[in-house]
């Protein structure tokens, strides 16, 4: 059982949360250097303390120091030649000397291990994305002033069909 009682995460998701933050680091390595940005942000602690950042550049750099840090020795060099530098399973087995099946399963295995340190990082996971951008969005439950009150002889009050209000 996981926090509060609730499932662990299937390794499927694991390695999609993985895979969603990949996608990310892709699109900030090979973003144009003068698209990146400078922005003002609010410390989370409040006091109206502000700081500048390059959120692109400090999620290149905390995806792959994270990496780097929970991989060991025989991952670290998978996950360098197949994900940093894009090298395929051939070309791989070729200087590795190993075998198609054993890169794909040291493949996923890495995907697992990242996706659950991306996930479960403290205090600033990298996923999801963004809230790794924007800050902790915080989501409301279902308020009552949403909800359309149905006229007693309407349609929908005698289908019992519930009719809220048009976004």
């Amino acid at each position: 059982m996981g926090n509060k009682g609730a499932p662990p995460p299937c390794n499927c998701v694991l390695r999609a949360v993985f895979r969603a933050c990949y996608h990310k680091f892709i699109e900030c390595s090979f973003k144009e250097k003068h698209l990146s940005q400078a922005s003002l942000e609010y410390a989370p602690a409040g006091g109206g303390k502000v700081a500048w950042g390059r959120k692109d550049e400090e999620f290149i750099a905390d995806f792959y120091l994270v990496s780097r840090r929970h991989l060991d020795a025989e991952d670290w060099k998978v996950f360098r030649y197949h994900f940093l530098l894009g090298a395929d399973w051939r070309l791989y087995t070729r200087f590795a000397g190993s075998d198609r099946g054993n890169f794909y399963h040291t493949v996923y295995r890495i995907e697992q291990k990242l996706g659950r340190v991306f996930k479960e990082l403290k205090p600033y996971a990298l996923f999801p994305v963004d809230e790794y951008y924007n800050g902790r969005t915080i989501t409301s439950p279902c308020r009552r002033d949403n909800v359309v009150p149905i006229r007693r002889n309407s349609i929908s009050s005698r289908l019992n069909v519930p009719v809220r209000r048009a976004a």
